[in-house]
């Protein structure tokens, strides 16, 4: 048998506040079986206690509303289990990203911080097939995954080191252009889905990045602090080089990425 109860005793049936339950009418989440037309009170029937249950705890999981809405409709469907299983490898995701997190953290808080081997080389010029775009920080991911996507369908089984080049405004304002670039003969044809770009020589600082890019910033802040210190900084975005990467290997602790700082010249280092 079904009874319909207060909003009040809704709320302590379901520990869900009144004010959350009034915000999940509004948005059509949760609706009251009934409303008063003159006063506006809202009743609930019992049979909607498991719902509720279950949109707390799909909310205490972080689970956006709207994906929560597609859960509590779905029923008990397909859709529903497809739902909550990318959510849960979601959150799987975030805690690898937590638990990286604080490694780099205690790394970071530990003495005797590691020494990164600087590197000098001369890069000639070269042809690249490159992927471009205006990138957020925050979506750098997806978009190398994209990008490195759309280079291999290209440039097949042509041999070279992938990489790409990161402009100023990417740094200083979170969004900036990224040319994500592959080499290619120098005859090599035009592609649908991707431009040929000329990438100039140069000298560059190098320093040599294992592992994930949770503690990327400390390769970065080494290599740039080492930059002032010692060389005459060149124009042009920083390049990345991936000779290892995902494509390569499957345990991002085994990536190596190489950040290349353009610098005027070699520098000579006394002592």
């Amino acid at each position: 048998m079904t009874a319909t109860v207060t909003v009040g005793e809704f709320s302590r049936l379901t520990h869900l506040s009144v004010k959350t339950l009034h915000h999940y009418h509004e948005i059509g989440l949760l609706a009251p079986v009934s409303v008063d037309s003159s006063s506006g009170y809202r009743r609930y029937g019992t049979s909607q206690v498991e719902t509720a249950q279950l949109i707390r705890r799909l909310r205490e999981l972080r689970m956006p509303l709207p994906d929560v809405r597609a859960v509590v409709e779905a029923g008990d469907g397909a859709a529903r289990e497809e739902t909550l299983r990318a959510h849960l490898e979601r959150m799987e995701q975030e805690l690898a990203h937590t638990r990286d997190v604080v490694t780099s953290l205690r790394e970071l808080l530990s003495p005797g911080r590691p020494l990164f081997d600087i590197q000098y080389r001369f890069i000639p010029p070269f042809r690249a097939y490159g992927v471009r775009g205006q990138v957020l920080r925050s979506g750098i991911g997806p978009w190398c995954e994209f990008a490195y996507g759309r280079l291999g369908e290209v440039a097949g089984q042509i041999s070279g080191t992938s990489g790409a080049t990161y402009s100023d405004e990417f740094f200083t304002e979170d969004e900036g252009e990224v040319v994500a670039f592959h080499p290619v003969p120098l005859d090599q044809p035009a592609a649908d889905g991707v431009e040929l770009v000329d990438l100039p020589g140069g000298y560059f600082a190098i320093a040599v990045h294992a592992g994930h890019m949770t503690d990327f910033d400390l390769t970065y802040g080494a290599l740039g602090s080492h930059v002032a210190e010692y060389c005459e900084i060149a124009p042009g975005p920083i390049r990345e080089l991936y000779p290892i990467g995902p494509g390569d290997v499957p345990d991002p602790a085994d990536y190596r990425t190489e950040v290349c700082w353009p610098i005027q010249r070699i520098p000579v280092l006394k002592g």
